[in-house]
């Protein structure tokens, strides 16, 4: 069964996730989709499945699609990252205010991230591998990125080295000069 729990963001969920394990290992459910509708209250429709994998100090993000904004639910397979997602939404109130949990795969956690929020994570173990579903498809063209340290967002990331970047990464505009989504 799935508990979830507000955080500091509307609509952004932290879903708890049952760890079974004996001295073979251990088993959890990825998804189960009327658990995630009993447990949230959303009905959601997942288009895609994305998987990275990623080195320790590896910064993914902040990533965000504006007319088609995905949502997305994330869950760490391996390792430890911390995720970040922030508000990108013109109108809101909560607008340019951010979230960030450490998730790992003996955790059990995931996100929630609904549309209209930035996304990123950074890989705190040797490796991470990050499974999302996601409620639009991947478009190129109406991606958008803020940058992940900016000072205005002042986003208290865990220091684990310096970090590694895209060059898109590197590039990302502040998030005052980022493009809203309507």
């Amino acid at each position: 069964m799935i508990e979830a729990r507000a955080t500091g963001l509307p609509d952004v969920l932290l879903l708890e996730t049952p760890v079974y394990g004996d001295g073979r290992g251990s088993f959890l459910e990825c998804y189960n989709e009327r658990d995630f509708a009993q447990a949230t209250g959303i009905s959601a429709t997942f288009v895609q499945d994305n998987y990275s994998e990623s080195l320790k100090n590896v910064v993914r993000g902040l990533h965000y699609q504006v007319e088609r904004p995905q949502g997305k639910l994330v869950r760490v397979l391996s390792g430890e990252i911390y995720d970040v997602m922030v508000d990108v939404r013109a109108s809101s109130p909560t607008r340019g205010r951010w979230h960030g949990e450490r998730l790992s795969a003996a955790s059990g956690r995931m996100l929630w991230i609904p549309p209209g929020y930035a996304h990123g994570f950074l890989v705190l173990s040797q490796t991470a591998g990050v499974f999302y579903k996601t409620t639009e498809y991947w478009a190129p063209e109406l991606e958008r990125s803020v940058r992940w340290d900016d000072p205005e967002l002042a986003i208290d990331w865990p220091s684990a080295g310096t970090p590694v970047l895209s060059a898109k990464d590197a590039r990302a505009p502040r998030f005052r000069d980022a493009e809203p989504i309507a």
